[in-house]
């Protein structure tokens, strides 16, 4: 698994306009978020810069944001300074986890941001999930988001260039994903992800990082979720989308 130190510091490039304020992105899950009792226990597993964390915690959640990047984690730290939010933040990978918390720790754990596939594989993924059930109280939630594999496949190795600008603090970047789309489906595939941002002096700055991926299909996303004691609740799955939802719950 990559560290993401570069993607930690050109983070805010890829996420979108709707979602980059932490009360925003919060937002985008009120549906779940409206099963949980006042004061839960959340986690952000994948915290990223800690948009989502930062945002749960503005809802008056009692929350912890996680991820194997240093680097991610001490940018989700500033933010909740800056927005003046109690996160408690921790370096710590899907598998070490339960090293850090009790099971049955959480009312909800997130799993966003198309994180779950960083898992080196169907072994490692289990282990991940495994691990986020653990965590979860009888009849509490893991919220996951994922990419449509199955479309990204059928698309094969290719360039993606953004069709606009994105700006961010004044500043304005051209987003491009170069897909390295292996052979089969437990191969290790590589997306590489460069943010050409145009500087103070109108130069162009170039900042890129190489991601590991070990894709899965929706199929055996399900199968693992329930061999793990998780029942899919809420899945927006339908093959077309680029990405869906999932909730599932802990057996009681």
């Amino acid at each position: 698994m990559t560290d993401y130190d570069v993607l930690a510091e050109v983070y805010e490039w890829l996420i979108s306009d709707a979602k980059l304020p932490p009360a925003e992105f919060a937002a985008s899950f009120d549906d779940v978020l409206r099963l949980l009792p006042p004061n839960a226990h959340v986690l952000d597993c994948s915290c990223g810069t800690g948009q989502l964390a930062v945002g749960l915690a503005g809802r008056g959640l009692q929350v912890v944001a996680t991820d194997a990047s240093e680097a991610m984690v001490r940018r989700t730290a500033e933010l909740a300074g800056e927005f003046g939010a109690s996160v408690r933040v921790e370096r710590a990978s899907w598998e070490e986890l339960p090293d850090h918390f009790e099971d049955g720790t959480f009312d909800m754990v997130f799993c966003v941001g198309n994180s779950l596939h960083h898992a080196a594989g169907a072994t490692a993924r289990a282990a991940a999930l495994e691990s986020m059930s653990r965590l979860l109280r009888p009849g509490g939630r893991l919220v996951l988001t994922s990419r449509t594999w199955e479309l990204v496949r059928a698309r094969g190795s290719r360039l993606d260039i953004s069709d606009r600008l994105v700006r961010r603090n004044g500043r304005d970047a051209v987003v491009v994903y170069r897909w390295e789309i292996a052979p089969n489906w437990e191969d290790e595939h590589h997306i590489e992800i460069a943010i050409a941002q145009v500087d103070a002096t109108g130069s162009v700055v170039v900042r890129k990082e190489l991601l590991s991926c070990w894709p899965y299909r929706y199929e055996e996303l399900e199968a693992e979720l329930q061999s793990v004691g998780l029942r899919t609740e809420v899945s927006t799955y339908d093959g077309e989308s680029e990405n869906y939802l999932v909730v599932a719950s802990k057996e009681v």
